[in-house]
């Protein structure tokens, strides 16, 4: 059952260069506090839980006051607009966040927030929410036969008179209280051109995967990162419209080609993510189109460089061709069936968890020992890590291209409690970070990726061992840990 979980590396390089990409740190940095002052927009067209597709443009002052805008569409293409926010406020930054390591807590205050409507039909549909669900503040918000106005200004929400009607939207700015800023250097694409370009991006809290919490949730993860309107990634077609737009004017982003759902090949993470309470990982999948089977390698560290790791699962199965979402234009809907995992811990710490586990609950009891890779099909899964095996997740897909054109894989995003999507009413409305395509099809290599081999090469040109850091976690922080 136990094997090392080091066989020769013989992989995609592509795959394995983009791995070791997202293991050098030193290329991130990240200033406690973060220094916020400027304008920062999405670089697309954004999903959150719901569905709701929107764009951003946020701009704080050096006095901490801020002033946002949330630009709401019909389409997943952000090109029809239905309503626009500005919302002003002021910002507080406070400490480093105890929960979630890298990032900063903040507390606001809410002065204004205004809606602008850009059609008849979202006038219409916002005042029967607000008219139907808010107090009596709210209720003759809007008279019904109210004729739109183009350009005019509703107040939704007002710190002096207290008035406050946007929960019928499902609104909140719980976002601003975890913050998190990264710099980066990005090597200039264009032709006779040499050095690098400052990249800044902007983490907010996450937005809670269940409509009916998000009104309270106080964040522990990030949602999309929006990028400095002066030191963003070239080119950004969105980055633009979006700069120059405001709740009058909304961004129409241009059109994009839909594309056809091509899973074969391997995928991998485009930087460190993190996970709601508290998970940092990178994910590298591999899909054969020709059996419609999948392996997943998901490698968990316990920093947001994901630099210490902590344990890696591996787990394979198979999944179901792909229908298009009805409830999330522009997304495919399959269904994953999980049926095999093997786990291996990279630290002493997850080593005593796995080892102090029930046993018959997570593979051979008290034989876990770090380095070593263990089958827990057997034990049908692994009770500490909350994996159950066999396994069936109900799951949201969607393809893009970006400005480079380089394939991106959207998986559905993991609801926020922690809890799998194994029934399909389940099924994620929005997605997670994106992946790249490293390999196509004919490119496959499924050996195991053990991240120990992603460093020095020894005097005959080999990978060569290269020691990690052991990290240092509390170990009741690991009770909460949730595979996905």
């Amino acid at each position: 059952v136990c094997a090392a979980a080091e066989p020769p590396l013989r992989w995609e390089p592509r795959c394995r260069q983009q791995l070791r990409h997202l293991q050098d740190g030193a290329r991130i940095a990240a200033r406690l506090p973060p220094r916020l002052e400027g304008r920062w927009v999405s670089t697309g067209c954004e999903v959150r839980p719901g569905p709701e597709f929107l764009t951003r443009s946020y701009l704080f002052y050096a006095n901490r006051l801020f002033k946002a805008y949330q630009f709401y569409y019909w389409d997943p293409s952000c090109r029809d607009p239905s309503y626009s926010l500005v919302i002003k406020g002021k910002l507080r930054l406070r400490q480093a966040s105890w929960i979630t390591r890298g990032a900063t807590e903040a507390d606001y205050h809410l002065h204004k927030v205004g809606i602008v409507f850009h059609s008849q039909k979202a006038m219409r549909e916002v005042a029967a929410w607000i008219n139907q669900t808010s107090g009596e503040g709210c209720r003759g918000f809007l008279p019904p036969g109210r004729t739109w106005a183009p350009g005019a200004l509703y107040e939704l929400l007002s710190a002096k008179s207290e008035r406050d009607c946007t929960a019928a939207l499902g609104f909140a700015m719980h976002e601003l209280s975890l913050v998190r800023v990264e710099q980066r250097y990005e090597p200039l694409l264009r032709a006779q051109q040499s050095g690098s370009r400052l990249v800044e991006e902007l983490y907010l809290g996450d937005i809670h995967t269940d409509w009916l919490e998000r009104l309270h949730y106080r964040p522990t993860g990030y949602q999309r990162p929006m990028q400095s309107a002066v030191h963003h990634v070239h080119p950004c077609p969105a980055c633009g419209i979006i700069y120059r737009a405001d709740e009058h004017h909304p961004p129409i982003l241009p059109a994009r080609a839909q594309l056809p759902m091509q899973l074969s090949g391997s995928w991998v993470s485009t930087h460190c993510e993190v996970r709601p309470a508290v998970l940092f990982l990178t994910r590298y999948f591999i899909f054969h189109g020709n059996n419609h089977t999948w392996e997943g390698y998901y490698y968990h560290y316990s920093d947001p460089l994901c630099q210490q790791p902590t344990f890696t699962i591996y787990a394979s199965g198979h999944y179901t061709q792909g229908i298009p979402s009805s409830k999330v234009r522009g997304g495919t809907e399959l269904a994953f069936k999980v049926t095999q995992a093997r786990v291996t811990p990279m630290d002493q710490v997850t080593v005593m968890m796995l080892n102090s586990s029930e046993p018959g609950s997570c593979g051979l009891s008290s034989s876990w020992s770090a380095g070593l890779e263990q089958d827990i099909t057997p034990t049908n899964g692994c009770l500490a890590l909350g994996i159950k095996l066999p396994h069936m997740e109900y799951e949201l897909f969607k393809t893009e291209q970006d400005t480079q054109d380089r394939s991106l894989l959207y998986v559905g995003e993991r609801p926020t409690d922690g809890s799998s999507p194994d029934s399909p009413d389940k099924r994620p409305t929005s997605y997670q970070a994106p992946l790249i395509q490293c390999a196509g099809a004919s490119e496959e290599f499924p050996n195991y990726v053990s991240l120990k081999y992603l460093g020095k090469k020894d005097a005959n040109g080999n990978e060569a061992l290269k020691p990690l850091p052991v990290a240092f976690l509390f170990f009741i922080a690991l009770l909460f840990l949730r595979w996905d």
